[in-house]
């Protein structure tokens, strides 16, 4: 499983698949997340723009990507 920081409250689902490196483009993962072949906590998801937290786990492909809240950010 690979730990992904995000330094924001939430990133969209296709937005992390990009930026996790599962997808060269965000069109990409538009399609693969409405074909049915993403996981979002074990369950499919096929909404592209769904709130990842920190703690949510995205599976593709049998890679596994946790999201992390960036612990370096002040208030």
């Amino acid at each position: 499983m690979e730990i992904i920081t995000i330094s924001e409250a939430y990133i969209r689902l296709d937005q992390l698949m990009k930026y996790a490196g599962l997808c060269n483009s965000g069109g990409r993962a538009k399609y693969l997340i409405q074909n049915g072949e993403v996981k979002l906590n074990g369950e499919v998801c096929t909404m592209r723009g769904k709130k990842i937290r920190p703690g949510d786990r995205i599976e593709y492909q049998g890679k596994t990507i946790e999201a992390a809240a960036d612990t370096n950010l002040s208030d």
